[in-house]
């Protein structure tokens, strides 16, 4: 039997849908290797034994927009406790509209650009903003599709700040 190619391009995207698993709260979070605007490295591993805010977005994406500044000032305020956030974005053109976003809106922290090895390991992103707060042993403590409560939030990352690493 011979599949209509509409057929055969449905099937194979059903395919690759469910084979993307969204990381589970308690799980390791996915690990990543990607440069940052100046082409430094930014690798989540690294990370360990801080908090990190993973913040997946897009500089079209409103409610990104609206939390961007919530981060930058969560940055200010808790890296000295061990807070690191990494904005993750989901741009299809990259850095040609990242990096005006970054000049215009002093980010403190870096940014990488998303590839689909990055989208499949964290379940295809189907929507943004996306943010995953990663306790310091290096696994998924939060995670939290739309936007956030800024204060609920701001007290889950003091909450991960206060706990040790469970070594």
């Amino acid at each position: 039997m011979l599949l209509h190619p509409f057929a055969v391009a449905w099937l194979a995207m059903c395919t690759l849908l469910a084979s993307q698993t969204v990381p589970q709260v308690g799980q390791p979070a996915p690990d990543f290797a990607l440069y940052d605007s100046a082409g430094s490295p930014v690798k989540l591993s690294a990370y360990k034994g801080k908090v990190v805010l993973l913040d997946f977005w897009a500089t079209w994406c409103g409610g990104c927009k609206v939390e961007i500044p919530w981060y930058v000032e969560f940055q200010d305020r808790y890296r000295k406790d061990g807070l690191a956030a990494i904005g993750v974005s989901m741009d299809d053109d990259g850095w040609k509209s990242v990096k005006p976003f970054l000049a215009e809106h002093k980010l403190n922290y870096p940014v990488v650009i998303a590839n689909q090895d990055l989208t499949s390991r964290y379940g295809g992103l189907p929507s943004l903003p996306m943010t995953l707060l990663i306790d310091r042993d290096g696994k998924i403590a939060e995670s939290h599709a739309g936007m956030v409560d800024k204060e609920a939030f701001e007290n889950k990352i003091k909450t991960l700040l206060a706990r040790s690493s469970a070594k």
